[in-house]
């Protein structure tokens, strides 16, 4: 299978929009490009899902259960939040969802939840995924004070497991500067050996940053 499996070094830092840039930017450039989220939780009502929003950059061509195979509404890890709701998850279920999209395109983008190490079933996490799905792994941080540490034990984990780290993307989430964000990318790769892909500016209008991460994503980050 050809493609990416996008990881975090946290919540919230931007991993969805990170891998719907690299949809979109990937299609636009003429490569047929699928995406697909695992499981999600914590969906709110009437906004569009992470889900949604990745089969969107994706031209909306895919059933939606291939795209997202587990569902859950309460904000939690997967195998909490279906533990919950009296269900399960089923790493199977979702490997062979994977595959029939990597069968349909040339290539697969497959985004994460949370960070690395987030529960996706009773017995594995998303390193498990990772593994099984054999993919090279981006890594999507946040770019102020902390993500140097954040970052290197990601990798550090990616790689006792044999994973490739493809590279690292940097994210910065709001307008507030950090005086620590000139210094991480050289401090990461020093520390790590790793690629810092990109450095991503704040750009209020979302129509605005979702134009520039797929056009910049798309040269830097090739499969």
């Amino acid at each position: 299978m050809r493609g990416l499996f996008v990881t975090a070094t946290d919540t919230g830092v931007g991993k969805t929009e990170v891998a719907c840039g690299l949809v979109r930017g990937h299609r636009a450039r003429g490569l047929d490009v699928a995406a697909m989220k695992p499981a999600q939780s914590g969906h709110e009502p009437g906004e569009a899902s992470d889900a949604e929003r990745l089969r969107a950059a994706a031209g909306d061509l895919d059933p939606a259960e291939l795209v997202c195979p587990y569902t859950f509404a309460a904000p939690l890890a997967p195998a909490v939040a279906a533990r919950v709701e009296g269900k399960s998850v089923s790493l199977p279920r979702i490997l062979e969802a994977a595959r029939a999209l990597g069968a349909r395109h040339a290539a697969l983008v497959v985004e994460g939840a949370g960070g690395l190490m987030t529960p996706l079933t009773d017995r594995e996490t998303y390193a498990d995924l990772a593994v099984a799905l054999g993919l090279p792994v981006l890594v999507v941080a946040r770019a102020g004070l902390g993500t140097v540490n954040h970052v290197a034990l990601t990798c550090e984990a990616l790689r006792a497991r044999g994973l490739a780290v493809y590279g690292i993307v940097l994210n910065r989430a709001s307008a507030r500067a950090d005086p620590s964000e000139p210094y991480n990318p050289a401090e990461i790769e020093r520390l790590t050996g790793c690629r810092v892909l990109a450095s991503l500016p704040f750009v209020p209008d979302a129509a605005e940053r979702a134009r520039r991460l797929s056009s910049d994503l798309a040269i830097k980050v090739q499969f």
